[in-house]
């Protein structure tokens, strides 16, 4: 009998050690490292790994013989998850969408696989729930039924062989976690397991060329579960979020091999299922009749289009030696930067204050153009001073003072024109060059300025 091979894998990345320890060297993750044990078996997927591309045969080439015929994408029925795709589903790809348990991911898929039904040959893995409790929850959504194929299994290879007998254009995995390859000997659900389950699905959809959309867990820390290395085999990454007593779902694209990154999309969940939010700003400004001091709108920029939020800010003496900074929606150490320039560069201390700010609506908020707006949110509410509805500012602030330009100005100002917004503090570096009809443009390249303007 051969003797086993066993390694000690990090959960969290993928790292490999030859005996157990208590810290990861690569991630720096504690009590992450497991043991798994490793196949024997020459012909076990980590050595069958012909055509992984979906070359089937080794041919070198140059650049100018390749043949640039674009690829035939086609709608996945629903605008907002194409716009997150890049403008469609690439057969050969294949793509992870994971999310919070109750998210919504098998609802959305399940949406999409019965309609695509209608015209494609489709099929829907299912390894976490019964054949019954899809059809149950396919006819609580109304949705058609009578074309889509399902199949209720948890072996890769034998997926893949009845995949091969009805060829499908397009694949539901739900979920990788559960999936498992029979060479390998660790319970499904484990990094080894996880690893080869993926790679062998994308080899298999690059193939034979069929769309692939594949289910992911989260951790407790809201980061998909399993190897780093499944998040870099797959074409395109997306989670879907949401917070759980909010009726709207925002799916962002992580990574996208056909298209933009950071794109969104959002979705409110009715009894009947996912629906598809085209105008989002128009949900996310959803303000009271009566303006407060300490609320703004500003514009971001997701993907490809230009979105309007409205973040609020509140500022109130402390009772405490160390006045509390909380941060929802953006990040907490820019805020305490953002205080340090104010009390720099515009002369206004808040160190007996605390501060608390919220991006109202549930968006997160990553990048640096939210910096002028919260700047102006937090001194409106620090002087008690209601700022106009009719306002919008952005602006990348920068550690000496200065308003620095974000990209896509113009496209920014007029998506607020559009909504009727009159007055845009923006920096100067974003003035348009010719003037945008319904709304005043005032240009500042200094914080002291973007505080003389309000």
């Amino acid at each position: 009998m051969a003797k086993r091979k066993i390694a000690f894998v990090c959960t969290d990345c993928g790292a490999e050690f030859p005996r157990w320890q208590g810290q990861c060297n690569d991630c720096q993750a504690w009590n992450t490292i497991s043991e798994v044990v490793l196949s024997n078996d020459k012909h076990s997927p980590e050595r069958n790994l012909k055509g992984y591309a979906g070359q089937t045969h080794a041919k070198v080439e140059t650049l100018d013989q390749i043949d640039l015929q674009a690829l035939p994408r086609f709608s996945a029925c629903f605008k907002e998850l194409d716009r997150v795709l890049g403008g469609g589903v690439v057969p050969g790809a294949a793509m992870l969408i994971g999310g919070s348990p109750g998210a919504g991911k098998s609802t959305l898929l399940l949406q999409v696989m019965c309609h695509l039904a209608q015209g494609r040959n489709t099929l829907y893995v299912t390894g976490e729930e019964s054949l019954q409790q899809v059809a149950m929850r396919a006819q609580r959504l109304g949705l058609p039924t009578s074309k889509l194929k399902v199949l209720a299994e948890t072996n890769v290879e034998t997926i893949c062989e009845l995949a091969l007998v009805h060829k499908p254009d397009i694949m539901v995995i739900d979920s990788i976690q559960v999936m498992h390859v029979s060479d390998i000997q660790s319970a499904p659900g484990s990094v080894s397991q996880v690893r080869e389950s993926a790679a062998f699905l994308t080899r298999f959809a690059k193939q034979h060329h069929i769309a692939m959309f594949l289910v992911g867990h989260v951790t407790k820390e809201g980061n998909l579960a399993g190897p780093k290395v499944l998040e870099h085999c797959i074409d395109c990454s997306m989670m879907l979020e949401g917070e759980s007593d909010s009726r709207y779902r925002t799916l962002r694209g992580n990574k996208n091999r056909f298209g933009a990154v950071n794109e969104l999309g959002v979705f409110a969940m009715t009894d009947k299922g996912l629906k598809e939010v085209s105008n989002p700003s128009a949900i996310f400004l959803s303000r009271e009749e009566q303006q407060s001091p300490g609320s703004i709108v500003m514009v971001v920029w997701e993907g490809t289009r230009p979105l309007l939020v409205e973040i609020q800010a509140l500022v109130d003496y402390s009772q405490m030696a160390n006045p509390k900074r909380i941060a929802v929606g953006t990040e907490a150490n820019r805020l305490a930067m953002l205080l340090a320039v104010l009390h720099r560069h515009g002369n206004v201390q808040m160190n007996d204050q605390d501060v608390f700010v919220n991006v109202v609506g549930g968006v997160r908020i990553a990048e640096t153009s939210v910096d002028l707006a919260l700047l102006l949110a937090m001194i409106s509410s620090f002087r008690n001073h209601t700022l106009s509805r009719e306002l919008i500012a952005f602006g990348e602030v920068g550690l000496a003072g200065e308003i620095r330009p974000v990209p896509n100005g113009t496209e920014r100002i007029q998506e607020a024109a559009k909504h009727g917004f009159k007055r845009a503090i923006v920096p100067k570096g974003n003035k348009p060059k010719q003037p945008i009809a319904g709304i005043e443009i005032v240009a500042v390249s200094r914080l002291s300025e973007a505080l003389e303007a309000l």
